[in-house]
């Protein structure tokens, strides 16, 4: 199936930059999907709209709509339509005509683009709002309009840029909600650029790019659940890391052996990762997987994240995890505590090393390199 848009091989450069902006970047969109790029500040994300959208020129690649190169089409010849971060509604124009505004430029006349756009209007719950000038509209409605005014365009692809970051919390879900109503009305292929991980998992996929790269396209389940890389699991956030290595499908570390799902197919000097939510806190002296002293214990919205440093070998003193109970769970810094690990299901491991100075690392290690020191 050709996808509606292929960002194929993308290479891109800021003048005077000491690394690509974008580098190699492959990113296909289906129609009617919905994909959000994620990734921190000053990883490529807004260019990489800008450069699907034909206001910057990359290096190399190619940039294809339903399967022809636009790269040398002029951005307002391409079949896309594209939504900043600020609304850059036309003041001189009321609510109706800035969403009428592409039906006009295409020759239809103002009776029918009014009426076009009507239905636009009350798509995005404003209808009785059309006579209004842009000045009139809070910040809420005019993003609202906005995105009228961008479905009205009625191109192949819409383009996001973080629409709604300026936005309040309470806002910000009214225009996600609003933004899934939109799909189930019009189907529209949507990129979506964002740093927000609420509004990422509206979408079917999610692209994480870090300093230029794509290292991860997966659903959001799969990014939480199973990340390729140490930095997608940083950038997700709310993962334990416990250096080690695997051998034969096992983590070794100084907390001991952990057989790891099938899926993982990683070998060698890795981190475990282990999310905050699925470790539990028992008595001591139950059996616990591990044992350790709480030292520190915060609130983090409807729950309670409780910092362990761990009892390990007199080399590795200082590990810690944090594991998240719920809200009022009776524990105190300086209490003891055991920590109880899940399943294989439960866990996941990528390459990365950090340093691990436990003696089962160490002989991990030295078993891996075949030295019988």
């Amino acid at each position: 199936m050709t996808a509606a848009l292929h960002l194929s091989s993308i290479t891109h450069w800021h003048p005077g930059g000491d690394q690509p902006t974008l580098a190699d970047v492959d990113l296909e969109v289906q129609e009617g999907e919905m994909i959000a790029v994620l990734g921190p500040s000053g990883s490529g994300k807004t260019t990489l709209l800008r450069v699907a959208a034909g206001l910057e020129r990359p290096e190399s690649g190619d940039v294809r709509l339903a399967g022809t190169s636009v790269l040398d089409v002029p951005p307002e010849r391409r079949d896309l339509t594209m939504m900043f971060q600020k609304p850059h509604l036309f003041p001189h124009l009321n609510v109706l005509d800035n969403i009428a505004f592409a039906d006009r430029l295409r020759g239809r006349s103002r009776s029918q683009s009014r009426t076009a756009a009507q239905r636009y209007l009350d798509l995005v719950h404003l209808g009785d709002l059309g006579r209004r000038r842009p000045r009139q509209l809070s910040g809420g409605q005019e993003q609202r309009v906005a995105l009228a005014r961008a479905l009205a365009a009625s191109g192949r692809v819409m383009l996001l840029d973080e629409p709604f970051s300026a936005l309040d919390t309470g806002l910000r879900t009214s225009m996600h909600q609003l933004l899934v109503e939109v799909r189930a009305a019009l189907d529209p292929t949507i990129v979506l650029v964002t740093h927000d991980l609420d509004e990422a998992g509206l979408a079917e996929r999610v692209a994480v790019l870090v300093e230029g790269r794509i290292e991860q396209c997966d659903t959001i389940s799969a990014l939480y659940t199973a990340p390729k890389t140490v930095a997608v699991a940083r950038l997700l956030g709310g993962f334990n890391e416990l250096p080690g290595i695997v051998e034969s499908g096992v983590h070794h570390s100084g907390l001991g052996a952990f057989v790891l799902p099938a899926a993982a197919h990683v070998e060698g000097i890795a981190l475990l990762l282990v999310r905050k939510e699925r470790l539990a806190l028992v008595d001591p002296e139950a059996a616990a997987t591990v044992t350790g002293r709480v030292v520190e214990v915060r609130q983090s919205g409807p729950h309670q994240n409780v910092v362990v440093e761990l009892d390990r070998p007199p080399a590795d003193r200082r590990a810690r995890v944090e594991v998240e109970v719920r809200l009022g769970t009776a524990v105190r810094p300086g209490s003891r505590v055991g920590v109880v690990l899940p399943g294989p299901e439960g866990l996941w491991a990528v390459s990365g090393h950090v340093p691990d100075h436990s003696p089962q690392t160490q002989e991990a290690r030295r078993r891996q390199s075949g030295s019988r020191l």
